[in-house]
């Protein structure tokens, strides 16, 4: 079972970003900026502590969440997807006119069992 995943077409600009910046990390906080929005950074540019959890790999880059976000989100499946449009923030994706977003739906019974001993 997993809790994230990723479309197609958010895979391909995923993909795209790898091949330009190399080793990259998504990190989703609810901070400033897209507020709770992923956001992709190449890898070591964002500093992880702690507090920061892991959710799973898209295409072999790490998802992580800050753990008080996590407290929102522990009860749902995420899945990461692209959209047109500039978001507020520093992720990677901003300058080609796009920005990731997240979808949710509440994980199935089995699913929080499993996922959230």
């Amino acid at each position: 079972m997993e809790r994230i995943a990723i479309t197609q077409e958010a895979a391909k600009i995923l993909e795209q970003l790898k091949e330009k910046h190399g080793d990259l990390i998504f990190h989703q906080s609810g901070g400033c900026c897209d507020g709770s929005a992923p956001m992709l950074f190449e890898k070591g540019d964002m500093y992880l502590d702690e507090s920061d959890i892991l959710l799973g790999a898209l295409n072999n880059v790490n998802f992580y969440m800050n753990q008080d976000q996590f407290e929102y989100w522990k009860h749902t499946h995420l899945t990461v997807d692209i959209t047109e449009g500039r978001g507020a923030s520093f992720s990677l994706e901003i300058p080609l006119g796009l920005r990731f977003l997240i979808h949710s739906r509440l994980l199935t019974n089995e699913e929080n069992e499993v996922l959230n001993k």
